[in-house]
């Protein structure tokens, strides 16, 4: 019989049980029986840390919570300044700018080595994904500075940025970029003088055909 240590104690046959029953792959549930098996002393976001530091190994998990003997608690992170100063904005097609982030340590320890602020879903708007952050201490900031450039084409491009620690474990807020891109008066009024000289353009053609189809020559020969 496989038998795990606790502080002198001996896990319970009913433990063991549950571990030859768990079976799934499904993650949120893994979630949910980590915290049940541990006796719901931790929360969902150090029950993810320890699933995904043991390759959601539930049984190698659980071992991980007892070995550290507490509660993993994960680094703290808060946006306190967006420059400019609104995530959502319109700008022209094709058009480069620079935001500013200022991060906050806003927990009670020093973040862990290999820390960076990463591109994790939506629409890529500019040419890295990664950005390497330093290791703040509590209460601790720092500015980050991204290079944007919008997409040529017309319409609403949302992008999200997290923390993640070396590990590949999101903490934090979630940064938006919301870009709506739009053309502007200038370029809307190229394209329409555009059209209209090739509209022109096509009807005066039309009109020399036509004229050149009712025209005959009366000293030559017809049919």
């Amino acid at each position: 019989m496989v038998t795990m240590e606790t502080d002198g104690d001996f896990v319970d046959q009913q433990l063991l049980q549950q571990f030859r029953c768990l079976g799934t792959t499904d993650k949120d549930e893994l979630v949910k029986q980590l915290k049940m098996l541990v006796g719901n002393h931790i929360g969902t976001a150090s029950a993810i840390f320890l699933l995904d530091m043991n390759n959601w190994n539930l049984q190698a998990a659980v071992g991980s919570y007892f070995d550290f003997e507490i509660p993993l608690k994960l680094p703290a992170m808060s946006l306190v300044r967006d420059e400019p100063n609104n995530n959502i904005f319109k700008i022209a097609p094709c058009t480069a700018i620079d935001k500013v982030w200022v991060l906050l340590n806003n927990g009670d320890e020093h973040w862990p080595q290999g820390c960076c602020l990463q591109f994790c879903g939506g629409d890529t708007l500019c040419e890295y994904q990664k950005i390497p952050v330093p290791c703040l201490a509590p209460n601790e900031t720092t500015q980050i500075l991204i290079h944007l450039v919008s997409p040529k084409v017309p319409g609403v491009y949302k992008s999200q940025w997290r923390m993640i620690t070396s590990s590949g474990t999101y903490f934090g807020d979630i940064i938006w970029v919301i870009m709506t891109v739009m053309e502007d008066e200038t370029t809307n009024l190229v394209k329409q003088l555009s059209d209209l000289n090739t509209c022109s353009e096509s009807s005066t053609s039309s009109n020399n055909r036509l004229e050149s189809d009712d025209f005959q020559n009366p000293f030559g020969m017809h049919p």
